[in-house]
C-alpha cells in the first residue's frame, strides 16, 4: 500500500505527499481557490527534482479520479477496490453469477436501510452505468455496485451480499 502523507497549505489548500509500493513519488495540491489540482511526479534518482507536472481543472480531476478508480474501466482481474476518504469508505463489488440478488431491485434487498451503505452507481457488463441508481433499479448478473458507507455500513453491506445477513 502506498505511504500518503497529508499536509495543510493555509492559504493554499492541502498538500498529498505519495510514495508508491514501487518507489515512485508524487505529489497533489489542491488549490482551495478554485479547485485546481497541481500533479508532481519526481525523479527516483533525486526525490527533489520534479521531472514532470500536470495541472487539471476541478472538472478534469475528477474524471481522471473516475478512472483511476475505476468508474469507466476496471481491470479484469479486480473483483472489488476500495477508496477511503477518511470516515467514507467507497468499495465496488461485483454481483456473481449464482447471487440469489440477480432479478432483485436494491429497494427490494433494502441495503440502505438494513446497512447504512449506499449504492452511488451500478456498471453493467456492457459497460452502462447508472449514476445514483434509484430503487427499482434491477441487479443483474456481473453487474458491478459502487457502493459508499462508512467502515461499519461497508462490512454490514459485505455480509448481506454474501448471503449472511
Amino acid at each position: 500500500m502506498a505511504d500518503i502523507r497529508e499536509i495543510d497549505l493555509p492559504g493554499i489548500g492541502r498538500k498529498f505527499q505519495i510514495h508508491t509500493n514501487e518507489g515512485e513519488k508524487l505529489v497533489l495540491v489542491i488549490h482551495d481557490e478554485d479547485g485546481k489540482r497541481e500533479l508532481f511526479h519526481f525523479d527516483s534518482d533525486d526525490p527533489d527534482e520534479s521531472i514532470s507536472m500536470v495541472t487539471l481543472n476541478d472538472l478534469e480531476a475528477r474524471q481522471v479520479a473516475g478512472i483511476l478508480g475505476g468508474m469507466s474501466y476496471k481491470p479484469k482481474e479486480l473483483e472489488t477496490a476500495e477508496v477511503t476518504l477518511d470516515q467514507l469508505h467507497i468499495e465496488w463489488y461485483k454481483i456473481k453469477r449464482n447471487s440469489p440478488y440477480i432479478g432483485k431491485t436494491i429497494g427490494e434487498l433494502k441495503i440502505r436501510q438494513l446497512t447504512g451503505a449506499t449504492i452511488i452507481a451500478v456498471i453493467e457488463k456492457n459497460r452502462k452505468q447508472t449514476i445514483t441508481p434509484g430503487a427499482d433499479h434491477v441487479l443483474q448478473a456481473d453487474a458491478t455496485l459502487v457502493v459508499a458507507g462508512e467502515k461499519k455500513n461497508i462490512k454490514a453491506f459485505k455480509q448481506i451480499l454474501q448471503g449472511s445477513e
